[in-house]
């Protein structure tokens, strides 16, 4: 399967993707080039400043995201795939965008003028702009018998100044059900994990995590399915559960459903191991 006609889309993975979370980055990968996406990955992309830099010194925050901006190629859209990435370049991007002060800022920093035009977008939106759900799939393996609950997070969640950005939230679901999975509603999809907190308070973030856990083995679901690699490896990390779930990232499901074979390099990196669950569904051999 694949779109007529095949697309560059500019490609910044951030630092969880290439480090804790490498199996996200490579089945996201390995999923768009599937359906005729290549995405390029930003030479020389440094962190957006995602983590507590926002907080302890908001100009440094902006100029670690605007850097990025700086460098993507104006022709086509910055894909992002963490929501927590996605929400400082977004960010940045809209506040640049509405002050004269921060676009000389810009200029003045990276030698160049800053583009308004830029898009910057989570990879839910292009999945959307392609009309995934009734794309003409050619399904390797149909994800027949997976149930699972979506768990979105809650930075996908745009603070009020981001209000009018649109919610992807049913996305997985649509998605996920059009490849054969089943999805099971529940009230924990878009609850934070504390993943902020995990590692100076994870005391306070086990019971969180293990509550969520719980409610998605209470609902019957086989697995939880996020799009967050934060919040997928802090799921993993915290729970303390006797019996656990698996946490699946979405992208590596949708590669999964497509036919890869890669799946042996990425489901050894998780804690809770998925594969006896997807070899008793016949979903992996």
């Amino acid at each position: 399967m694949s779109i007529a006609n095949p697309i560059d889309v500019s490609y910044f993975p951030g630092c969880s993707m290439k480090t804790s979370a490498k199996e996200n980055n490579e089945s996201l990968k390995e999923f768009f080039k599937t359906i005729g996406v290549r995405l390029v990955e930003l030479n020389d992309w440094s962190c957006c400043g995602s983590t507590s830099a926002h907080s302890v010194n908001t100009d440094l925050a902006l100029d670690l995201a605007t850097r990025n901006l700086a460098i993507a190629p104006p022709d086509r859209p910055l894909l992002v795939s963490c929501p927590s990435c996605t929400l400082r370049l977004k960010q940045a991007h809209l506040h640049t965008k509405h002050d004269p002060e921060l676009q000389d800022r810009f200029r003045k920093k990276w030698g160049k003028p800053f583009n308004p035009n830029l898009k910057v977008i989570h990879y839910f939106e292009l999945l959307e702009e392609m009309d995934f759900v009734n794309m003409d799939k050619d399904i390797k393996k149909p994800l027949t018998g997976l149930k699972f609950v979506p768990y979105y997070g809650c930075m996908l969640a745009r603070p009020p100044e981001m209000r009018r950005e649109k919610n992807y939230h049913n996305l997985l679901e649509s998605i996920l059900a059009s490849l054969g999975a089943t999805p099971l509603d529940w009230g924990s999809g878009s609850r934070c994990c504390g993943t902020f907190l995990s590692v100076a308070k994870p005391d306070a973030i086990t019971p969180i995590v293990n509550e969520i856990i719980q409610n998605g083995i209470n609902t019957g679901a086989d697995c939880l399915i996020t799009a967050c690699s934060m919040c997928q490896l802090n799921l993993e990390i915290r729970c303390d559960l006797k019996h656990q779930i698996p946490t699946l990232h979405f992208s590596e499901v949708l590669s999964l459903a497509m036919g890869t074979n890669k799946y042996k390099r990425w489901f050894p990196r998780h804690l809770v191991d998925p594969t006896p669950l997807l070899t008793r569904l016949g979903l992996i051999d």
